[in-house]
C-alpha cells in the first residue's frame, strides 16, 4: 500500500523527500509538519514505517465512514482536543518510546502559511524530552481544493524536507506556563528557519530568475498600476523586461557587463521594469535618492563609477531637477521617453507572442551567480556623507524569504507602495518581495501627498502598507476613518514609531501598526512584528536566518550595540573606509544602534549610539526625549514636532537643545513632559529654538545633520 500510494504521489506531484534517514530514529521522537493541505498526511503516510501514528482528532475520526475506515486501517493516535487528558495521552506514549506526528497548528491553515502552534506541543517537550523532527512540505500549499487563499495548481511540485534531529532546549528554574510558551516559540523558529533554508537551497538563486518563475504560472495576473491606471500583466511585465533589455545591448555601450547604471526615476511601472530588465543584460542598478540634491547625487555617481544615468524628461521637469552639472561631469543621460520611441511596434508583438508562448521562459534560465552584485543604494546620510552599499542577488532573495517566512501574507494581498525604491524598504520589502510572491503592487510617486494617500489605499483596497512614522502622521491628520478598512498589515519602519503615533491608527483607524527594524545594509528587514508574535514598544523578533550579538558599551548598563550576521547582510560598501572596517568584523555588520533583547527574543531599540548624549558623566537617550515629546501637545495638533540635539557644554560635557516647529511651546512645557513621563532631570532641554519645519530626508527620517546646521548655539543659560 505505501507503495502504491508513493508510486501515485511521485506522477501526481514528482514527489521527493530529502533527509529521510532520520525517521528511522527510535522514539521518543515527536515529527512536526506545516499543514498546508488536505493531502499532507499521505506525503508523510508515503515514507514512514507503520509504528509511527498520526495525532488526529476524535471528533475528525467519526465524521464519515471514510473517516471510519482510514482511522481502523492506518496509523491514528486519535485524541479529543477538549478534554485536558489529551496531551497527558500523547506524553504517556511518547514516554513508552513511541513516535508521533503531531500538527502542531491543530487544523490545515486558513491563511496558506504558518498559523500559531498550540503549546501543547510545547507542554510534550518539556514533560517527556522527546526529540523533534521538524518537517517542511514545499509546494503542498498549491494543492487543490484547499481552503485558504492561495493560488492553486492540478500537478504541483511537492517535495519533503526533514530536519536533523533536534534536542528542545532544557528549562530549569521557570513555571509550566513560561516552559510551554518557550518550547512551542523555540519549536515554530525551527520551523520557520527550515522554511526559509528550504528555499534558499531549492528557489531561483537570482532575483530576475525568482520573478519570472512566478510570472511562467501566473501571467494573465496584474500585479503592477500607477498613478496612470494602466495595470501591468506578468506577461506584459516581461514582454517590456525583454525589450528594454534588447535596447540597453545597443545604449550601454560605455558600460561594461557587470559595469553599473544609475537609475534616477520616481515610483512608476518603468521603475521595477527598468531594474529588471538590467539585470537581464548584466548590468548593476545603481538607484539615486533625488531628494539628497546634485550635489549628494554627483558624489554617489563618482563613488559608484557611474558614466550612464537612466532617467525621464517628464520626470526632471515635474522634479524641477537641474542635471547640467552631472552633464558637465560627464555622465550621459538617457531619457526613458526616447529609448521607448526607439522601439518598433513590430519587436513589441513578437516579445509580446514570445511571452505568450512561455512568460518569463528565458529569464528563468538565467546563470548569473547568486553572489554577483545586484544592486547599489545609497544610505540615507541622516548623519552624514552618503555610503554606498552593494547588494547581491543572494541578500536580496534571503531577505524575501525570511520576510515569506515570517509574516503571514497570502496572495490575495495588495500592496500600496510610496516609499521611493531609492530607500531599502520600498525596493526590497514593498516592490520585490511582492513581485516575487505575485502579489499586487500599487506605486505612488510621493509619500508626502498626505490627503491623497488614504484615498488611494482605499479606492485600491490595498492590504499592505509600509510607511514611517513621519508619513503615518501626515496620514491620519487628513484620513476618512474608514479609509483605511482593507488594511491588514501596516508596518512602520527607517524611524522609531512614537507611542501618540500607534495610539492615534489604533483609536482612529482600528489598525493595529506592526513596528519593524532594518537597514540599507541587510537588505534590509532584521525584525519585525507580526500578527502572530506582536509585541509593542518593540521592533518584533529576529526573522529566520538571523544571528545577532550585543557588544556592551560603557555608560549603558541594559543592552548593547547591536551586530548582526546573515545571508541578507550585504557584499560591503562603496567607500573604501567603511568597507575595510566592515571586511574587518567577518561578515558581522554593526548596526550603530544600541539595543535590549528580552528572554521571549523581542528586540527593544534604545537609540543609535550617536544619538547618545553624555551629561554629567551619563548617557542620556535623545531618542527617548523625543519620543516623551511626541503627542505630547495635542492641543497644536499632530503636526507639532519636537527635535532634540546635543552640543558641547563645559560644565556637564554636552547639553540638550529642542527644536519644535510650534512658537506657542515653552521651555517650562518641555520641562513638565520631562517630569510627567518620568525622565531623569538630565534630559531637559536647556534651551528651546523655533523652526519653520523641522528638515527631512526623502524618507521621512529628521535630517539631523541640517537639523544641527539651523541650531543657534549660545552659551548655557
Amino acid at each position: 500500500m505505501k507503495l502504491f500510494l508513493r508510486l501515485i504521489l511521485q506522477v501526481w506531484f514528482r514527489f521527493r523527500a530529502f533527509n529521510t534517514e532520520v525517521l528511522s530514529a527510535p522514539g521518543p521522537v515527536l515529527l512536526i509538519p506545516n499543514h498546508v493541505s488536505w493531502l499532507d498526511w499521505a506525503f508523510l503516510a508515503a515514507l514512514l514505517d507503520d509504528d509511527w501514528k498520526f495525532v488526529t482528532s476524535s471528533t475528525t475520526a467519526g465524521a464519515s465512514w471514510l473517516h471510519r475506515k482510514f482511522m481502523v486501517n492506518h496509523r491514528t493516535f486519535p485524541v479529543d482536543p477538549a478534554s485536558p487528558y489529551a496531551a497527558k495521552r500523547m506524553a504517556e506514549f511518547l514516554a513508552g518510546g513511541g513516535r508521533l506526528v503531531l500538527f502542531a497548528e491543530g487544523r490545515i491553515s486558513l491563511t496558506g502559511v504558518m498559523m500559531k502552534l498550540y503549546d501543547g506541543t510545547g507542554f510534550l517537550l518539556h514533560k517527556t524530552r522527546a526529540r523533534v523532527i521538524c518537517c517542511h512540505l514545499r509546494g503542498a500549499v498549491r494543492v487543490p481544493f484547499v481552503r485558504h487563499p492561495h493560488w492553486t495548481q492540478w500537478f504541483p511540485t511537492v517535495t519533503a524536507h526533514f530536519t536533523p534531529l533536534l534536542d528542545s532546549p532544557r528549562l530549569e528554574g521557570v513555571s509550566n506556563t513560561v516552559a510551554r510558551r518557550r518550547l512551542t516559540q523555540w519549536l515554530r523558529d525551527r520551523m520557520l528557519e527550515q522554511q526559509y533554508q528550504v528555499e534558499m537551497e531549492m528557489g531561483p538563486s537570482h532575483v530576475l530568475a525568482a520573478i519570472a518563475e512566478t510570472a511562467s504560472k501566473l501571467p494573465g495576473k496584474a500585479v503592477l498600476e500607477d498613478v496612470t491606471l494602466q495595470p501591468l500583466t506578468f506577461r506584459r511585465l516581461m514582454t517590456g523586461v525583454d525589450v528594454l533589455a534588447a535596447r540597453w545591448r545597443e545604449l550601454l555601450r560605455k558600460t561594461p557587463e557587470g559595469g553599473r547604471v544609475g537609475v534616477l526615476l520616481p515610483n512608476v511601472n518603468a521603475v521595477p521594469v527598468t531594474l529588471l530588465s538590467l539585470w537581464a543584460v548584466g548590468r548593476v542598478p545603481a538607484v539615486l535618492n533625488f531628494s539628497t540634491g546634485i550635489p549628494v547625487m554627483k558624489l554617489c555617481l563618482e563613488l559608484a563609477a557611474v558614466k550612464q544615468v537612466i532617467t525621464s524628461r517628464a520626470f526632471l521637469e515635474k522634479a524641477k531637477l537641474d542635471l547640467a552639472p552631472l552633464v558637465a561631469a560627464g555622465i550621459e543621460l538617457i531619457f526613458l521617453e526616447e529609448v521607448r520611441a526607439g522601439v518598433s511596434g513590430g519587436t513589441k508583438l513578437t516579445r509580446l507572442l514570445a511571452n505568450t508562448v512561455s512568460c518569463g521562459g528565458a529569464h528563468r534560465r538565467l546563470t548569473a551567480t547568486p553572489d554577483q552584485a545586484a544592486v547599489i543604494l545609497f544610505t540615507s546620510g541622516s548623519e552624514g556623507v552618503p555610503k554606498g552599499v552593494e547588494l547581491t542577488h543572494r541578500n536580496l532573495l534571503a531577505n524575501i524569504r525570511q520576510i515569506t517566512a515570517h509574516l503571514d501574507v497570502t496572495d490575495s494581498e495588495r500592496f500600496f507602495n510610496a516609499m521611493p525604491l531609492f530607500h531599502s524598504f520600498g525596493l526590497t520589502t514593498c516592490t520585490l518581495f511582492p513581485l516575487v510572491q505575485g502579489f499586487y503592487i500599487f506605486l505612488y510617486p510621493s509619500p508626502l501627498h498626505y490627503r491623497v494617500v488614504p484615498a488611494v489605499i482605499y479606492d485600491k483596497a490595498c492590504t499592505v502598507v509600509v510607511g514611517t512614522n513621519t508619513f503615518l502622521n501626515g496620514y491620519a491628520r487628513k484620513a476618512h476613518p474608514y479609509d483605511f478598512n482593507s488594511v491588514k498589515f501596516l508596518v512602520a519602519g527607517a524611524e522609531k514609531l512614537q507611542e501618540a503615533t500607534a495610539n492615534t491608527w489604533a483609536r482612529q483607524f482600528g489598525v493595529r501598526i506592526l513596528e519593524g527594524y532594518g537597514a540599507t545594509e541587510c537588505s534590509p528587514v532584521l525584525c519585525a512584528n507580526s500578527r502572530v508574535e506582536p509585541r509593542f514598544g518593540s521592533v518584533g523578533r529576529f526573522l529566520p536566518g538571523i544571528e545577532h550579538r550585543l557588544e556592551r558599551v560603557e555608560g549603558i548598563e541594559i543592552g548593547g550595540r547591536l551586530q548582526v550576521r546573515g545571508a541578507n547582510v550585504m557584499r560591503g560598501y562603496l567607500n573604501a573606509d567603511a568597507n575595510a572596517k566592515f571586511l574587518e568584523m567577518g561578515g558581522w555588520y554593526d548596526t550603530g544602534d544600541l539595543a535590549r533583547v528580552d528572554d521571549d527574543g523581542f528586540v527593544f531599540l534604545l537609540g543609535r549610539l550617536k544619538r547618545f548624549a553624555k551629561i554629567s558623566g551619563e548617557m542620556v537617550s535623545l531618542t527617548a526625549v523625543e519620543d516623551a515629546f511626541a503627542g505630547a501637545f495635542p492641543q497644536y495638533g499632530l503636526r507639532c514636532e519636537v527635535a532634540v540635539v546635543a552640543v558641547p557644554c563645559e560644565d556637564k560635557g554636552e547639553r540638550l537643545i529642542a527644536v519644535t516647529n510650534e512658537p506657542r511651546i515653552t521651555l517650562n512645557d518641555l520641562r513638565e513632559v520631562i517630569r510627567a513621563k518620568g525622565l531623569t532631570n538630565l534630559s531637559v532641554p536647556r534651551d528651546l529654538q523655533t523652526v519653520r519645519e523641522i528638515p527631512k530626508l526623502g524618507t521621512g527620517k529628521t535630517n539631523h545633520r541640517e537639523l544641527m546646521a539651523l541650531v543657534q548655539v549660545s552659551p548655557p543659560k
